[in-house]
């Protein structure tokens, strides 16, 4: 359905109700178990719940990965009907949660919290959704502040990234940029040192990452952009053995994330 917000797996749709912050109405199609334990959730969190066919959420979710379940962005303007089966068409959509709290970088810029620590990570060339989807679990979990993407040259938010995300995805402000290189500058100008992980760079566990941080993630096999890595104030690297050279992005993330707060939390 043209222009509207929705979310679908199971674990992401109770992490949106119990955080209170979704506006919307809860679909299914089928009931189970599971499927009955959310829409118990929806009621006492005040959301609307409605049987529909279910050709009516595989036209929402564009396929029939939704597992007989859909939450759906209500407008901030109203709604009309019109959507199959008589499912109601946000005029506009609304927020699906604090995901949704920055639309920009220059938002968050401008309402940088007045905090010793704050961590933003940039990602330069993900493409995959399963990482990008893992990597906002990790965001979420050390607390990232903001997830900054390019609009060209990197998945964005979609059905995959949410479900893999298993909630994440509700909670982590999101932005894209069109032009990395200049975002850095940008949060350069209000404070922050930016590391790129890099093989060749300073054990991780080494480096300073207290205060206004920014961390940089390349995509698997390329690493960073020259001119992203021309940007950066230094590099790190994960101190690893094994046999293979690298690890995954997402679980390079996390690593990454976990050390910068381990730093943080730990004065």
């Amino acid at each position: 359905m043209s222009g509207e917000k929705w979310l679908s797996g199971y674990h992401a749709v109770e992490e949106l109700l119990a955080s209170g912050e979704g506006q919307g109405e809860l679909l299914y199609s089928r009931r189970s178990q599971r499927i009955d334990s959310i829409i118990e959730l929806a009621k006492e969190h005040k959301i609307p719940t409605r049987k529909a066919g279910k050709a009516a959420l595989d036209k929402i979710a564009g396929s029939e990965n939704h597992r007989g379940l859909l939450f759906v962005a209500s407008g901030r303007g109203g709604s009309k009907k019109g959507g199959p089966d008589g499912l109601s068409t946000a005029d506009s959509p609304g927020n699906l949660s604090k995901a949704d709290k920055y639309t920009c970088l220059e938002d968050f810029l401008a309402e940088l919290p007045e905090e010793d620590n704050l961590l933003v990570l940039l990602l330069d060339g993900v493409t995959d959704p399963q990482n990008l989807g893992a990597i906002l679990r990790s965001a979420d979990l050390f607390d990232v502040d903001l997830v900054v993407i390019p609009e060209r040259g990197s998945v964005g938010s979609n059905a995959t990234v949410r479900n893999v995300s298993a909630g994440a995805a509700s909670w982590v402000p999101l932005v894209s940029v069109t032009n990395l290189a200049r975002a850095m500058a940008a949060l350069k100008n209000e404070g922050f040192w930016i590391y790129g992980a890099m093989m060749d760079g300073e054990r991780v566990d080494k480096v300073n990452l207290k205060g206004k941080t920014a961390l940089i993630m390349g995509s698997e096999g390329k690493g960073l952009r020259r001119l992203v890595a021309e940007g950066c104030d230094g590099f790190v690297s994960i101190p690893t053995g094994g046999h293979i050279d690298s690890l995954n992005v997402s679980v390079a993330t996390g690593i990454l994330l976990y050390e910068s707060r381990r730093q943080t939390l730990g004065k």
